[in-house]
């Protein structure tokens, strides 16, 4: 398979972009550029996204570590050294109870990445195919490429808290009050698999407080802003709508995971809709050791109301 496949083909057609898109396309390799290893050396947060090789739900998780942790080990390599977490008591530096846990002991299991920088509103996407190591896992990569900065609040520093992860709370639709935290967010991260399960892409969905709308206890929507013309995210929908959902709380390091279905739907006008079903959620308080400064929002969002 090329840089795409028959799904991103198809909604680059409906829309128009195909000879757009094959021009950014150009920028997707294999390799770890030196720009790219330098930018990853510095960040403390990763997120990734892979499939549960038991019941093949998709989910998107974070893991975290002083920067450096996340390291380019080879010209198409990264490492990450999940010994440096304060949640590396389990599997990749999960928790046992992550539902990526078991994922990222699994040799060869496709999996996408999202390095992210709210200070600079730089973003780099790496996928490939893990690989289990002693002190975490690598992941050999296929498909490494940057994003523009639209969408990103940008969030000026962070800090390092001693703070320890509460209990994991499961269930099968969102309550009301994780329903109101879903409203209120300015960022959540998309995890979403290709063609028969043989990559996986995580990507970035930004906008203003109420880009998500909760439509019901177990549906939420948001609208597909314009962007780099790929449809990778889309394009993945189309042949296979599984997808995990992660929404951080930058202030408590709260994460609020979910797996369900995703559809995108086209009006007349063009404009796309994404409308994602719930079949579960994990929420986690303090999962994470950050704390980020207030954001800045991108100049970018349209207005949630419009």
């Amino acid at each position: 398979m090329g840089v795409y496949h028959s799904g991103s083909r198809a909604v680059q057609d409906r829309v128009g972009v195909r000879d757009l898109a094959d021009h950014m396309g150009r920028a997707i390799g294999e390799g770890i550029r030196p720009v790219v290893a330098a930018f990853l050396e510095l960040q403390p947060l990763l997120v990734l996204g892979a499939a549960d090789p038991v019941d093949g739900r998709v989910w998107a998780s974070a893991v975290t570590g002083a920067p450096g942790f996340v390291r380019a080990t080879g010209p198409r390599r990264i490492s990450v050294a999940t010994g440096t977490s304060h949640a590396s008591s389990g599997a990749g530096g999960l928790s046992p109870t992550d539902p990526l846990a078991a994922a990222l002991v699994t040799p060869g299991a496709p999996v996408g990445t999202i390095a992210l920088d709210p200070r600079t509103r730089r973003r780099v996407r790496l996928n490939g195919r893990l690989r289990p190591t002693p002190r975490g896992f690598a992941v050999d990569t296929d498909r490494v490429f940057a994003n523009c900065p639209k969408y990103i609040q940008r969030r000026e520093a962070y800090e390092t808290v001693d703070r320890s992860p509460g209990s994991p709370r499961r269930s099968a639709e969102p309550t009301a009050e994780q329903r109101e935290f879903l409203a209120a967010a300015d960022t959540f991260f998309l995890a979403t698999v290709q063609p028969g399960g043989t990559g996986v892409e995580v990507s970035h969905r930004g906008g203003n407080p109420g880009f998500v709308h909760v439509t019901s206890p177990r549906t939420l929507s948001w609208r597909d802003h314009p962007g780099n013309s790929m449809f990778l995210t889309l394009g993945n929908l189309a042949t296979d709508p599984r997808a995990g959902l992660l929404f951080l709380d930058w202030t408590t390091g709260r994460t609020l995971q979910l797996t369900g279905e995703a559809r995108t739907r086209f009006a007349p006008d063009g404009e796309r809709t994404v409308h994602f079903t719930v079949t579960e959620a994990v929420d986690t308080p303090g999962a994470l050791p950050l704390r980020w400064s207030a954001p800045e929002y991108s100049p970018a969002n349209p207005d949630p109301t419009g």
